[in-house]
C-alpha cells in the first residue's frame, strides 16, 4: 500500500510539472494574441481620429493620451513618414521610438509607406508588446502609430497559476495519502459501485452534470461576439456610422412610425417647421441623422403636402438635409379609426395600467388594418434591395412587420415597442390579440425597454398562438419564422444638442424668473408632458398641493410649472383629464396663492425643445410622475440638461427610466404623502449631494446613449442576417449533396 501511495505521489508530481509547463506556454500565447488583437482593434478604431488631428500636435497628443488610459498601456506615439515623432505620451520609451520602429518596417526608401506590424520584445525592463498601424487619410498615408503594452502582468498570472498548481498538487497528495485508508475501511464496495455509475453517465456527478458547462461556453461566446462593438470609448454619431459600415456595409436604414420628426405648419407668418412632442422622435431623430436613409411617417402638418415632392418626400433636417421623410396621407376617417380609435382608445389603455377601460370597435380595427397596409406599401416602395434593414416603431404599426414579410421575405425587420406590453391575461381583453401578435412575430427582432415586457410578449404568444417558445434564447418560432425578443432600453443622444445650444443655467433662470414674475430666492419645480392620463399630471399637482399644506415654509416661495402639450383632444378621456387638471390647478392657486404669487403655473401649449430645455436648466426640481411608462425620456432629458450638476429629479418607480437613474428620488406617484415628502427633500438637498447624484446619472446617460441603443440593435440585426444568409446557402446546396 505504501509503495502504491508513493508511486501515486510521484506520478502526481511529474504530472504537475508537465502541466505547469503546458499551462504557462499556452496561457502566455493566449495572452499575447489577445493583447495583439486588442491593440489592432484600438488602433484601427482610432485611425480616423488620429488622421483628423495629424496637423494639430496638441490635439494629436490628446488622442494618444486617450489611447493610453489603460494601466497596461505603456505609451502611444505617432510618427511621420520621415520617421520623425509627431506626438507621444509622456515617458514613451526611446528604444521603441519612430526611427527604431520605422526603419524595420519600410517597404522602400525614405518617405515610403509603412506596413502593419506587431511583435513581442524582451528588454531588460520586462516583456513589451509592440503594435504598429499605418495612419492614412484620403490623400494617402500620413505616417504610423505605435502602441506599447506592458506584459509584466502575464508573468504575475503565470506565477499565480504555478502557485495554484502547487496547491493542487499538495491537496491531491494529501488526498492520495488519506483516500486508500478511508476507501479500504468505509467504501470499498460502495466506491466501486459509484464509479461504475459515474462512467455510465448516470447518478449524481454523472455526465449530465457537465451539460451546464456547454451552456456557459455558448453564452460566453455570444457575449464576446456582442462585446466586439464595446471597445472603450463613448458611442457617438460617427461611431454609429462606422458600426453601420462595418456590419451592414453602409446600407440605407428605413424607419417607419406614425409620428414624423418634423411637421410643416401653416402660420400667419408663412410655413413653420416644428418638432412634435414625442419621446420616440427625440430618440430616433439623432439616429436617422447619423445613419441617413428614409423615415416613413404620417404627414399630419397643415402644410406638409405643400413641402413634399411628387413622391411625397422632403429632405430634413432644415439646413442639414441628411435624410428623407416619406409622408403617408390619411383621410379623416382613417385617422379617426386607426389613430384615435383602435390605437389610442384601444391599445394605449390596454398596454398602460392607468385605470382607463380600453374601447374596441370593429370599424376601428378595419381602419387599423387598412392604414397598416398603407404604411407597409410605402416602406416597400422606399427600399432599394431584397433584404433591407427596416425599423418599425410602436403600437400604431403592430401589423406592419408581417405585411412587410409577405412582400420581402428576406428583409431584416426590427420592431421596437415603445410602450409597456401587458401580461397575457390582460392582453386577452383585445378581440384581435391573435392578429396583433402574429403581426409582431413577422419581425426578425422584437424590442422592448425591459426584460419584463419581453417576458409578457413571449407568454402572450405561448398562450394564444400555436408557436414554439425558446425561453433560453428569448425567441418565438411560428410557421418556420423565428423572432428574437430582446430588451433595448432607449435613451438620448449624447451630448444633447439642445442642452449644448442652450444658455447657461444662470441666464435661463433669469429669463424664466422674469417671464413668470418670480421673486428673488424663489424655488422652481417643473413637469414636462403631453396631457395624457398615463403621465400622472393630476397626481403630480395633488402632490404639490400636499407639499404646500404640510410644509408651510414653501408657501409663497415654491412655484411648480407644468409644460403641458395638448394631446388627442378628440378623445373624451383626454378632454376629461384636461378639465380635471385645470380644476386642481385653480383650487391650489386659490388655496395658497397671493397677490403676485401662483403656486402652479399651467402652460398648455406646444413647446419647442429649446424652450423646454430652458425650463429644465432653470428649475430646482423636476417631477416625473408617470403612472405607467415604457421608459420616459423626460427624466433623461432633465439629467442631460444639467451640466452644472444642479437640480434634483423626482422619478416615478413605474417608469423604465427608474431602473437606470437610480440616484433620482424614486417615488410611488399614487402615494401623495411620500411624493410630497420627496419634493420637500429635493428642495432642501445640499448642492454637494445634488452634484453627486447628477454626476452618477449623467455618467449612465453618456455611456448608454441612443447611438449605443441603435448600434446594438443594428449589430444584432446584422448578425442575424448573416446567419440567415448562411442557412439559405446551405439549404440551396442540400439537394446537390444528396
Amino acid at each position: 500500500m505504501a509503495q502504491l501511495v508513493l508511486a501515486l505521489i510521484l506520478g502526481l508530481a511529474i504530472l504537475t510539472w508537465v502541466a505547469s509547463g503546458v499551462v504557462e506556454t499556452t496561457a502566455r500565447g493566449w495572452f499575447e494574441r489577445d493583447v495583439g488583437d486588442r491593440s489592432r482593434l484600438v488602433l484601427v478604431s482610432a485611425g480616423p481620429s488620429l488622421a483628423g488631428a495629424w496637423s494639430n500636435q496638441s490635439s494629436l497628443g490628446q488622442h494618444l493620451a486617450e489611447l493610453a488610459r489603460d494601466e497596461r498601456v505603456m505609451g502611444a506615439a505617432a510618427c511621420g513618414l520621415d520617421l520623425q515623432p509627431r506626438a507621444a505620451t509622456p515617458g514613451f520609451p526611446t528604444d521603441f521610438g519612430c526611427w527604431a520602429i520605422g526603419a524595420r518596417l519600410r517597404s522602400g526608401g525614405a518617405g515610403s509607406s509603412i506596413r502593419e506590424w506587431s511583435t513581442v520584445a524582451d528588454p531588460p525592463s520586462g516583456r513589451i508588446h509592440v503594435s504598429v498601424m499605418p495612419v492614412s487619410s484620403e490623400a494617402g498615408q500620413l505616417g504610423f502609430s505605435i502602441l506599447l503594452h506592458d506584459l509584466s502582468y502575464i508573468q504575475i498570472r503565470e506565477e499565480k497559476a504555478r502557485s495554484f498548481l502547487l496547491a493542487a498538487f499538495c491537496l491531491l497528495a494529501l488526498l492520495a495519502l488519506l483516500l486508500p485508508v478511508f476507501a479500504a475501511r468505509w467504501a470499498r464496495y460502495g466506491w466501486n459501485t459509484e464509479l461504475r455509475t459515474f462512467l455510465r453517465g448516470g447518478g449524481r456527478g454523472g455526465k449530465r452534470e457537465f451539460q451546464p458547462l456547454l451552456k456557459d461556453v455558448r453564452e460566453l461566446v455570444e457575449r464576446m461576439a456582442h462585446e466586439r462593438d464595446d471597445v472603450p470609448g463613448q458611442w457617438t454619431a460617427r461611431r454609429l456610422k462606422q458600426a453601420l459600415n462595418r456590419h451592414l456595409h453602409g446600407e440605407r436604414v428605413v424607419i417607419v412610425s406614425n409620428r414624423e420628426p418634423y411637421l410643416h405648419e401653416r402660420t400667419q407668418g408663412g410655413i413653420e417647421v416644428r418638432h412634435p412632442a414625442s419621446g420616440l422622435v427625440t430618440a430616433l431623430e439623432p439616429v436617422m441623422t447619423a445613419c441617413s436613409g428614409v423615415w416613413v411617417a404620417h404627414g399630419a402638418g397643415s402644410a406638409d403636402r405643400e413641402t413634399v415632392d411628387a413622391n411625397g418626400r422632403v429632405r430634413v433636417p432644415p439646413g442639414e438635409e441628411s435624410y428623407h421623410i416619406r409622408r403617408v396621407w390619411l383621410s379623416e376617417e382613417q385617422e379617426s379609426g386607426y389613430y384615435y380609435g383602435f390605437a389610442n382608445e384601444g391599445l394605449w389603455p390596454l398596454c398602460h395600467i392607468a385605470h382607463t377601460r380600453p374601447t374596441f370597435r370593429a370599424e376601428d380595427w378595419r381602419q387599423y388594418q387598412a392604414v397598416n397596409r398603407l404604411f407597409a406599401n410605402a416602406v416597400c416602395e422606399e427600399v432599394d434591395s431584397e433584404d433591407p434593414i427596416i425599423l418599425v416603431q410602436d403600437y400604431h404599426l403592430a401589423l406592419v412587420p408581417a405585411l412587410i414579410r409577405e412582400r420581402l421575405p428576406a428583409a431584416t425587420v426590427i420592431m421596437f415597442w415603445h410602450v409597456p406590453w401587458p401580461n397575457a391575461e390582460r392582453m386577452g381583453i383585445c378581440p384581435w390579440r391573435d392578429e396583433l401578435i402574429e403581426g409582431l412575430l413577422g419581425s426578425s427582432i422584437l424590442g422592448f425597454h425591459t426584460q419584463l415586457h419581453c417576458n409578457n410578449l413571449i407568454d402572450s404568444a405561448d398562450r394564444y398562438l400555436e408557436t414554439r417558445i425558446d425561453r433560453e434564447h428569448n425567441a418565438v418560432a411560428k410557421s418556420g419564422h423565428r423572432t428574437l425578443v430582446r430588451p433595448y432600453p432607449i435613451s438620448l443622444e449624447w451630448p444633447v444638442k439642445w442642452a449644448e445650444a442652450a444658455a447657461s443655467p444662470r441666464d435661463c433662470r433669469e429669463q424664466v424668473w422674469h417671464e413668470l414674475g418670480l421673486k428673488p430666492g424663489a424655488l422652481l419645480g417643473v413637469g414636462v408632458d403631453r396631457l395624457d392620463y398615463t403621465k400622472g399630471v393630476e397626481e403630480r399637482l395633488l402632490a404639490v398641493e400636499l407639499l404646500l399644506e404640510t410644509h408651510p415654509e414653501y408657501r409663497g416661495r415654491f412655484t411648480f410649472v407644468q409644460l403641458a402639450a395638448p394631446s388627442r383632444t378628440k378623445i373624451e378621456r383626454y378632454r376629461q383629464l384636461n378639465d380635471a387638471v385645470e380644476k386642481v390647478a385653480a383650487r391650489v392657486n386659490e388655496r395658497f396663492g397671493a397677490e403676485g404669487y401662483r403656486p402652479i403655473v399651467l402652460l398648455r401649449a406646444h413647446h419647442e425643445p429649446a424652450e423646454v430645455y430652458r425650463y429644465y436648466r432653470a428649475s430646482d426640481v423636476c417631477y416625473v410622475s408617470s403612472l405607467h411608462d415604457g421608459m420616459n425620456l423626460v427624466a433623461k432629458e432633465f439629467v442631460a440638461s444639467r451640466n452644472d450638476l444642479r437640480g434634483v429629479l423626482v422619478l416615478s418607480e413605474f417608469t423604465g427610466a427608474a431602473r437606470e437613474l437610480t440616484e433620482a428620488l424614486i417615488v410611488n406617484p399614487y402615494n401623495l404623502e411620500a411624493a410630497a415628502g420627496a419634493l420637500a427633500e429635493a428642495l432642501r438637498m445640499p448642492p454637494g449631494e445634488q452634484a453627486d447624484r447628477m454626476l452618477a446619472m449623467r455618467s449612465v446617460l453618456a455611456q448608454f446613449n441612443v447611438y449605443r441603443w441603435a448600434g446594438t440593435m443594428l449589430a444584432d440585426a446584422a448578425r442575424l442576417r448573416s446567419q440567415e444568409r448562411l442557412s439559405s446557402r446551405l439549404s440551396a446546396r442540400q439537394p446537390a449533396m444528396v
